[in-house]
């Protein structure tokens, strides 16, 4: 299969047709035209993913690791482990799961 595009479609659209296309291609942050009639004739869908719950999940897996080193260094040193610790993490542990849910529920609702 040739990556080069020297293939062309021609085709007519009405204005409100042209206008509905052009108001898809900016909810989904695409510039260019061919880009995106392309990926829906190839695809027959775009699909563009609001990442701020991700961002989020990934920020308090973050957290949740360090502090999970740092708990687990202090075990290490002392011999002994807090429950104040172990709660805070699990609290942080919880809304992980629930973030998580509902990214899962919306990637399900696509």
């Amino acid at each position: 299969m040739s990556d080069r595009r020297d293939q062309q479609l021609h085709f007519r659209v009405s204005k409100p047709e042209l206008e509905r296309i052009h108001s898809k291609m900016a909810e989904l942050g695409i510039v260019s035209i061919g880009a995106y009639l392309r990926k829906m004739a190839l695809d027959g869908y775009c699909i563009r993913l609001d990442l701020k719950e991700l961002n989020r999940m990934a920020y308090l897996l973050q957290m949740c690791s360090n502090n999970l080193n740092q708990y687990a260094k202090r075990a290490n040193e002392s011999g002994r482990v807090y429950q104040t610790d172990i709660e805070d993490l699990r609290a942080r542990l919880d809304e992980l799961i629930d973030l998580a849910k509902q990214i899962l529920t919306q990637l399900a609702a696509l």
